[in-house]
């Protein structure tokens, strides 16, 4: 059974970072796609981050400037690295997973992702 477990969220002062960690278990197929989603108050959920098994990253235009996806394989962990946090980024922040062909692009589809962290919050205010 896969599990996702989400850390690292809280509350900061605009301008500040925060890293995101995902530790995933269960994982027993080598070709994955996994991802960061957020859902501001009152907002869909929405993608922003993903990295494939090879590396290969894809982001949404509202985290390419200050958010860097990254993952540890030897550890099944995955990271979101974000920078420069708005009050905008305030936000409930999940990791996803989902099984790939490998080659196929990682796109930020919400319903393409079959496992989910339970969701952390994040607070940019000052």
């Amino acid at each position: 059974q896969v599990q996702l477990v989400a850390s690292g969220g809280g509350s900061v002062q605009p301008g500040e970072s925060l890293r995101l960690s995902c530790i995933a278990s269960g994982i027993t197929y080598d070709k994955t796609c996994m991802a960061w989603f957020r859902q501001p108050p009152g907002s869909q959920r929405e993608g922003l981050a993903s990295i494939r098994s090879d590396g290969v990253k894809v982001y949404d235009k509202s985290a390419e400037d200050r958010f860097i996806i990254s993952k540890d394989n030897a550890k099944n962990s995955l990271f979101l690295q974000m920078n420069s946090l708005k009050p905008e980024d305030t936000a409930v922040y999940y990791c996803a997973v989902r099984w790939s062909s490998g080659l196929s692009t990682c796109h930020l589809m919400r319903g393409d992702y079959d496992y989910w962290g339970q969701g952390i919050q994040v607070n940019v205010s000052s």
